[in-house]
């Protein structure tokens, strides 16, 4: 049995290692939702910072549901691979920012005594669309059971809303200046928005309490900047498990997968400090928008549309759908109906970005499977696609290409127990979509209904006609699956590759 990666046998092991002495490390940022993106992402910048110097950066993940990360990573006192790989081979580095970690629901004192520790000065998040809790509207779900008890127990946090609320809160009544929130996730707006969404909960916080003291607090004096991250990330197995410690020598129970390509923007905003991120490649600006724009609507919305329409297909993997045909020129038509959507005035050029998207789609080590990248799709497809679509109706323009990738959504939820694994993947609106896919209504119906129940478009002078080419592709999909759909839009139907 071979011995375990931690800080007694890292210093035999083949690879990268940290190049710091880890017990000279202090903390200074909470992450909350640490997961594999994060582990490929943040905290491999902030590695690169306690690299040259920056001592004070250490890291404490925090992970708001489960225990694996960890339990996979405490015996390794924090220790990981970062396995960056491409079809020329695979790099491996061992990262060292994470100083510990905690889990939410065994001990959310914890989490609050982290969170209040003046040291702490910048809080980042990578929780995925769906935990920040929104409802149809885009505000806060109010009548969300988790915030409901939040709001009874604010000493006893499930959200992360409410940990961010009580430890500012007591921060602020020990004198100590509030940490910096630094969202990383895929949301428009994402500082603004998760802002806005504090705001909120702090205001009915206030209600309970009398007065408005917190919400003000948050309101006037908490920096939220916007950031973009970008890094394909796909989910580790135990094969890759295997590889890594062959090539260790040790064992590493949750070794990352990731793909050569990183990019971090951030808005520069942090009144209590940050690391020197733009050292090591990040874009430290002072608009995000413009770069948040392209990567959500042509790097996620293409991913978005090779997943569903990938998973219709047959196609386990980003690369093998990539490399069928018929969805190759879907995706290159996709894009040309959305890069018109984008500000032309911001300096970015759409087209070698998305010539390097496509290599990196092409990468065949990577594995990065299309039901991965399904999950959650109704919270995903809003700034994905919808808002490319309704874009290009208000400017009289056609969204065919990207209507039919909420149209494949559907279809594929509703494929799951039939021609898809039931639980293939997973959404949300699981059980209410179920609902609806049971009383078989006419196609467009069923659209309006599912639009109604995702909150799509909601209150926009272009939804209807938007529900109606998604009706037509629905049509399609139901007659002769992917083949036809491609094919009513002139893609693919001599390739034979899609069934």
């Amino acid at each position: 049995m071979k011995k375990r990666l931690s800080n007694m046998t890292i210093a035999n092991v083949p690879a990268a290692i940290p190049r710091y002495d880890r017990r000279a490390v202090t903390p200074g940022i909470v992450h909350l939702g640490v997961g594999a993106f994060h582990r490929a992402h943040q905290a491999a910048y902030v590695d690169a910072c306690l690299a040259d110097g920056e001592s004070d950066w250490g890291i404490t993940g925090v992970s708001l549901r489960s225990p694996d990360t960890r339990d996979a990573l405490a015996p390794q006192d924090g220790l990981y691979t970062l396995a960056i790989r491409d079809s020329a081979g695979e790099q491996l580095q061992v990262i060292g920012s994470i100083q510990s970690l905690l889990v939410a629901p065994e001990d959310p004192g914890a989490v609050l005594a982290a969170l209040t520790d003046p040291r702490i000065r910048i809080v980042t998040l990578t929780i995925t669309e769906k935990a920040y809790l929104r409802a149809a509207d885009g505000t806060l779900d109010s009548a969300h059971p988790d915030i409901v008890h939040d709001l009874a127990n604010p000493g006893s946090p499930k959200t992360a809303h409410a940990f961010l609320a009580e430890s500012l809160a007591r921060r602020r009544a020990a004198g100590a200046p509030p940490f910096t929130v630094l969202c990383c996730d895929n949301l428009p707006a994402n500082g603004a928005t998760l802002h806005r969404l504090m705001v909120e909960f702090a205001e009915l916080r206030d209600s309970r309490e009398g007065g408005a003291r917190l919400a003000r607090h948050i309101a006037d004096e908490v920096a939220f900047p916007s950031s973009m991250v970008d890094r394909i990330v796909p989910a580790t197995t135990d094969t890759d498990r295997a590889r890594i410690a062959g090539e260790l020598g040790i064992d590493d129970a949750w070794p990352v997968m990731t793909e050569p390509f990183q990019q971090w923007v951030i808005e520069d905003r942090f009144p209590a400090g940050r690391p020197a991120w733009e050292k090591f490649g990040v874009a430290m600006v002072e608009d995000v928008g413009p770069f948040e724009d392209m990567k959500l609507r042509l790097l996620n919305g293409a991913h978005s549309g090779i997943a569903y329409l990938g998973l219709l297909s047959g196609h386990a993997t980003v690369d093998r759908a990539f490399a069928d045909p018929a969805i190759r020129q879907f995706v290159d038509w996709l894009w040309a109906e959305a890069i018109p959507t984008l500000p032309q005035d911001a300096g970015l050029d759409p087209i070698p970005y998305t010539a390097e998207l496509a290599a990196r789609f092409s990468n065949t080590a990577l594995a990065h499977r299309t039901a991965q990248i399904a999950n959650d799709g109704s919270q995903k497809l809003p700034q994905r696609i919808v808002a490319s679509a309704l874009a290009r109706l208000e400017a009289g323009l056609l969204p065919e290409h990207l209507s039919l990738v909420v149209a494949a959504w559907i279809a594929a939820c509703a494929a799951r127990g039939a021609t898809l694994p039931e639980g293939h993947f997973t959404d949300p609106l699981d059980t209410a979509l179920g609902d609806l896919f049971g009383r078989n209504l006419p196609t467009t119906t069923m659209a309006e209904a599912v639009f109604d129940l995702a909150g799509f478009a909601k209150g926009h002078a272009e939804r209807q006609r938007l529900i109606e080419f998604v009706a037509t592709h629905l049509v399609h999909f139901k007659q002769g699956g992917p083949k036809l759909a491609f094919a009513a839009l002139g893609i693919g139907s001599e390739s034979g590759t899609t069934r």
